[in-house]
């Protein structure tokens, strides 16, 4: 039996590679792959209205979505937020502060973000962009993972809270192929276990392994950062892709590489028009 189910998921595998590749090969469309994108949940679950993917797990179990109620509460990422708002609000020793870095004073901003940069013909995460205003002040960059980073993202990202989510791709070569980086690597199979992103989020979305349901790519972007149990702090986004590659075995790349500015710039770009939901809270 265990052969014939790893078998099967062999030729799954193989047949959404093939897709995959088709997708890659064809002209690069944002809007487009966007909507199928959504399009593709919203067949599969129509039970799960397109605004309620921001809850991840939630919607697929009922068990767990009574607990995250109560969890809710009083939500575990609260220290955050105070922490995060302090830091943020906090002169730098030039008298200046992140407000002074961003536009409405970092205020309701979290929702463009990541955004391409025509000067250096990179992405900038919010995160990154929370450096660069570090360094032009004088101070030292904050790891991207976890620590006051994660704080700070939180505060800010709250400042957004159900502001729909408006990632732009311009047509620039190099922010198209930056966005196309991001599908690339979102579809491309690696690791000694020879699994995508998609393979999880998006062929296996809402089903259980090991006792956690799967959450969809859909929404996914929205809730971060995020207070996991398992961490039992909080995390950024790129923190998920660094244990996601860790999981399957793949060496992960540098928090601050292209690779994971890119895939950040795509799957957000997916999950336009949904609500800003973080910080969130997940098992």
């Amino acid at each position: 039996m265990r052969l014939i189910i790893m078998a099967l998921m062999g030729a799954s595998f193989a047949l959404f590679g093939s897709l995959a590749s088709a997708r890659a090969a064809t002209p690069i469309n944002p809007q487009a792959d966007m909507k199928a994108f959504q399009g593709y949940f919203l067949k599969r679950f129509p039970k799960v209205p397109l605004a309620a993917y921001v809850n991840g797990p939630y919607n697929f179990s009922k068990s767990e979505a009574d607990q995250w109620k109560q969890i809710m509460e009083f939500p575990p990422y609260q220290f955050a937020l105070d922490t995060g708002k302090s830091v943020f609000n906090t002169k730098f020793p030039n008298g200046k502060d992140y407000a002074s870095c961003f536009p409405n004073g970092g205020v309701g901003i979290a929702q463009n973000y990541p955004m391409f940069d025509p000067k250096t013909g990179r992405v900038v995460t919010l995160g990154i962009a929370i450096n660069r205003c570090r360094v032009a002040n004088g101070l030292k960059k904050l790891k991207l993972t976890t620590g006051p980073m994660a704080d700070i993202l939180a505060y800010m990202t709250s400042t957004s809270d159900g502001k729909p989510i408006n990632v732009v791709v311009p047509n620039n070569p190099k922010a198209l192929a930056a966005y196309r980086a991001g599908k690339e690597y979102f579809y491309s199979r690696r690791g000694q276990l020879n699994f995508s992103c998609a393979s999880c989020h998006v062929q296996e979305a809402g089903m259980h392994l090991r006792g956690n349901v799967l959450a969809p790519a859909l929404g996914m972007t929205a809730a971060f950062p995020l207070y996991r149990s398992k961490w039992g702090n909080m995390g950024t986004l790129v923190r998920r892709f660094i244990g996601c590659n860790k999981k399957v075995h793949s060496v992960p790349a540098k928090p601050d590489s292209a690779a994971y500015r890119d895939l950040a710039y795509f799957l957000t770009y997916m999950n336009n028009g949904l609500p800003v939901s973080g910080p969130g809270a997940r098992p």
